[in-house]
């Protein structure tokens, strides 16, 4: 009787706070109400030690009630049929496409989920040209490219056989990529984004390297946004949390992530047994981002605001995500029972709706009022970034074809009856007789629906997605810069390392160009000896410094400053590696020709971010990507998870990427000069690779010859030839890197003690030298009557007499991938296998590329060649102090 009794009073006490609370909230607003519970709580804090449970997230409703909703400014009519359409000629693109080639693929489900986050972004926020003259940049999911193809189709953009011909790009008269890409559509496509991960991490850092190109006088402060359009799967990807306090810590205000939650990835739930909205709710509010919810449509509103004891809130709280998508399938029969039926209280708030009312019911993410909403408060939030976690239905609108199952991403054709379904549902005038077919349609353009998806986008400022090169090509720059590093060091040791940090401080004080470079560093400015950068350049710090740094008293002390030069990441490739496609990507996005360095150890770029490099290929990234403490034996010490021997080869991959391995300063010079030339001032589509150590060694004088700059950009020539012109053994020794001065050391001995006269070539680039190769052959294959070319190795090794042999800091392949162009075998010397800690020395031993294996590698190559006998080699191996019994450093 008693506890009956406390109930009810407590019951009578609750209802009269709420009372009074409704009280505030009508007289002073939502800002008073929320001032006065905080100031209870910490009253009850102090008086009693009350401690309210933590939460991370907020109750599962929107975050924007109705009564705060801003009025919809366009035509809410026009627009439902305006995405009609789109929907439309996005399903029937994958349709026919599959009709056409069993096994096509594409993506139906995504953006059938997704129409109404697109098309109010379209119509009233997506800005192809703000007022201030910047823009929006957005990264559209990538599954959802075929609503972006059918909405520029209505636009007049792309022309209809371009939609028959989607995924099938190699037709005479062209098609559409799968997905985003610019390399493939350089006039459509800004960002590659289907490797799921790759377009939050970009947009955070793109966002970032706007307001850097801003504090740096670069660019105009401006009002422009970056949108990323997500998925909710797409979150579990490392790359998709891993910066997003970056984000808050640089109070990004222009970034907006748009995460589609329709709840399911590819095999099924993408949470089944929890909620993926709250989970990334309690994420991102603990990382300091503006997170609005957008999960129940206008349809819910009068049930919300009739819940004044919270059960329906409270219900909505309950479920997993798994039952909420058995609720999409199911009938609203099944919904009433299974959800309102719980409680007599809540089957009494639905009496009122039919089934066929309940299983109408709209997501928010469906529901144009509500994204508006969200979106409205999203651009006009300052401080943070925010993210709009919209709740929708996977292949909303398929129907039985596959709305809400778990088939449903993998979902490519429909029958004549689903398509006579959709057709239906979002009345499209097509007869019944032309459904078969799955035909497009495209309104005349003086249509109302095409007139107004136009005015939508003059008055935004034009056509989204939409590539253009906005910047001017720089003048060249002065051979001054370079000649320094033509003349050698004179006999004093300098690391390759050193000799890229001299020249990168002379370009950045170059008056035209210096305010262009980007230099990029991951934590490992000291490592590199770049440290005088920071008070020549300073670090980039969006407050400045608001503190005294530890080394202030000294002269390289850590500078950061507002406009500082340097983008210091932090130890994060990934994120360095999404700055360096920022910047070298700005020549287009923003019409500045950037010029990135990122320098970084060359174990931890392809192996490490390799997708990252691959993405920045698809999007014509220019720049320089600078494998610091390089090659496998000539990092010391550090041992197997740092030495690298297998960079250059992972290299050979991406297309448009040039790579070198220059061995002297000289060789530097050149290529960076020539990378600057092709890449700025002739525009190429390119980027470059290049590695550079920490091995102190004397730089020589650079050769004097026409054919010398050719070869270093060729990838090869001839460094330093035998003084025994009349010699009878002779060799021709290929060598890179610091490798290149155990080559040298070994002609020394091979000349002195065995009397070998060998020539020694400076490789500079396997990877030109193997392109260029299998450009030959296959010239030479599709023209048959045609005079054959020459591959440039076999020209430059055409009267060189001999064996030839190779050593070098990296996988043999690497130098074996040229070996059939090469007038006679190559045998190749590299550094397979896991690395070791030991010092230089040692580990050449290890892997037999030091001076003394190059020696007996040129002496088999003569045996081979019937030149020496097997007792010649037996004594070599003994005088040269090799164990030939030692492990294989390939597989120990």
């Amino acid at each position: 009787m008693a506890e009956t009794k406390t109930n009810g009073l407590e019951v009578l006490e609750t209802r009269e706070w709420l009372d009074s609370l409704d009280y505030v909230l009508a007289e002073g607003g939502p800002e008073r109400a929320g001032r006065l519970l905080q100031q209870l709580s910490l009253h009850a804090k102090r008086a009693a030690g009350v401690n309210l449970p933590f939460t991370a997230t907020t109750p599962y409703q929107n975050t924007i009630p109705w009564v705060q909703q801003p009025p919809f400014p366009g035509s809410q009519e026009m627009e439902r049929r305006i995405k009609s359409l789109v929907r439309w000629n996005a399903l029937a693109m994958v349709v026919r496409a599959n009709k056409l080639q069993e096994g096509i693929g594409g993506h139906i489900s995504t953006f059938a989920s997704a129409a109404t986050l697109y098309e109010v972004a379209f119509n009233h926020f997506l800005r192809a040209q703000t007022e201030t003259g910047d823009r929006d940049l957005v990264y559209f999911q990538g599954h959802a490219a075929p609503g972006m193809y059918a909405r520029a189709y209505l636009e007049g953009r792309i022309p209809r056989h371009k939609l028959e011909n989607f995924r099938r790009e190699l037709k005479p008269d062209g098609g559409l990529s799968s997905y985003p890409h610019p390399w493939l559509m350089p006039d459509f496509w800004e960002f590659p984004t289907v490797s799921m991960g790759l377009g939050p991490i970009q947009a955070i850092y793109q966002a970032r390297f706007i307001r850097y190109l801003e504090n740096r006088g670069l660019k105009l402060s401006t009002d422009g946004k970056v949108w990323a359009f997500l998925g909710d799967g797409e979150m579990d990807e490392p790359e998709s949390l891993g910066s997003i306090t970056l984000a808050s810590r640089e109070r990004l205000d222009n970034l907006i992530f748009v995460v589609n939650c329709n709840l399911q990835r590819l095999d099924g739930p993408v949470r089944g047994n929890g909620k993926i909205i709250q989970e990334l709710e309690a994420i991102f509010r603990g990382a300091g981002w503006n997170v609005i919810k957008v999960i129940w449509g206008g349809d819910w509103d009068s049930l919300i605001r009739a819940d004044r004891d919270g059960l329906l809130v409270k219900r909505m709280g309950e479920i997993a995500d798994g039952q909420y998508q058995k609720y999409f399938v199911e009938s609203g029969a099944y919904f009433r029972q299974n959800f309102f039926g719980t409680d007599p209280r809540l089957l009494k708030m639905v009496e009122h709706l039919s089934d066929e009312q309940l299983a109408r019911m709209r997501l928010g993410g469906h529901d144009p009022i509500k994204v508006y909403a969200a979106y409205k408060a999203a651009v006009d939030h300052q401080g943070s970034p925010s993210i709009i976690l919209a709740k929708t239905i996977k292949g909303y609108g398929l129907g039985e074809a596959g709305e809400g199952k778990n088939i449903t991403h993998q979902q490519k054709k429909l029958n004549d009856d689903e398509l006579e379904m959709f057709r239906s549902r979002f009345g499209i005038p097509i007869p019944d007789d032309e459904l078969h077919n799955a035909p497009f349609y495209r309104p005349a353009d003086d249509s109302p629906e095409i007139k107004y998806m136009k005015d939508r986008r003059k008055q935004l400022g034009g056509y989204i997605p939409e590539r253009k090169v906005r910047a001017k090509p720089i003048a060249p720059l002065s051979e001054s810069h370079f000649e320094e590093f033509y003349k050698g060091t004179e006999g004093r040791d300098v690391a390759t390392t050193m000799v890229f940090v001299r020249l990168l401080g002379k370009l950045l004080r170059d008056p035209e160009i210096g305010k262009l470079i980007v230099p990029i560093i991951p934590d490992e400015a000291r490592t590199f000896g770049m440290e005088a950068l920071f008070r020549q350049v300073g670090i980039y710090s969006s407050v400045g410094q608001l503190y005294e740094p530890v080394d202030m008293d000294t002269l390289l002390y850590y500078k950061e400053a507002k406009n500082g030069q340097i983008l210091e990441e932090g130890i994060t490739e990934a994120g360095s590696m999404c700055s360096f496609i920022a910047a070298g990507t700005a020549y287009a996005n923003h019409g500045i020709n950037t010029i990135p360095f990122f320098i970084y150890y060359s174990m931890f770029g392809f192996q490490r971010i390799g997708d990252l490099i691959w993405a920045a290929a698809d999007m014509r990234t220019r720049g320089f990507l600078i494998g610091g403490t390089a090659g496998r034996t000539t990092l010391a010490g550090e041992g197997l998870q740092h030495q690298d021997g297998h960079s250059h080869v992972l290299a050979l991959s991406v297309p448009n990427l040039l790579a070198y391995d220059p061995a002297f300063a000289y060789e530097i010079a050149v290529i960076i000069q020539d990378g600057i030339k092709r890449m700025y001032v002739d525009q190429e589509s390119i980027f470059y690779y290049l590695t550079v150590t920490n091995e102190p060694v004397p730089m020589p004088e650079m050769p004097q010859g026409v054919d010398v700059r050719d070869g270093i950009l060729k990838g090869l020539y001839r460094f330093k030839a035998s003084e025994k012109k009349d010699a009878k053994l002779r060799a021709q020794i290929f060598g890179s890197g610091t490798i290149m001065f155990e080559v040298l050391k070994a002609q020394e001995i091979l000349e002195q003690k065995y009397g070998v006269a060998a020539d020694v070539w400076s490789v500079t680039s396997y990877k030109r030298l193997y392109r260029d190769g299998n450009d030959c052959e296959r010239w030479n294959m599709l023209h048959p009557d045609e005079v054959p070319r020459v591959p440039f190795v076999t020209q430059c090794l055409k009267d060189a007499p001999g064996v030839f042999v190779a050593a070098s800091d990296y996988m043999k392949v690497l130098p074996e991938s040229i070996a059939q162009w090469v007038p006679r075998k190559l045998l190749a010397l590299g550094t397979d296998g896991f690395g070791r800690s030991e010092g230089r020395a040692a580990l050449r031993d290890f892997f037999e590329v030091d001076a003394k294996h190059i020696v007996l590698a040129t002496l088999n190559a003569l045996a081979h060649d019937k030149q020496l006998d097997a007792g010649t080699l037996r004594k070599a191996i003994k005088d040269l102090g090799i164990n030939p019994e030692k492990a294989n450093p390939a597989i120990s």
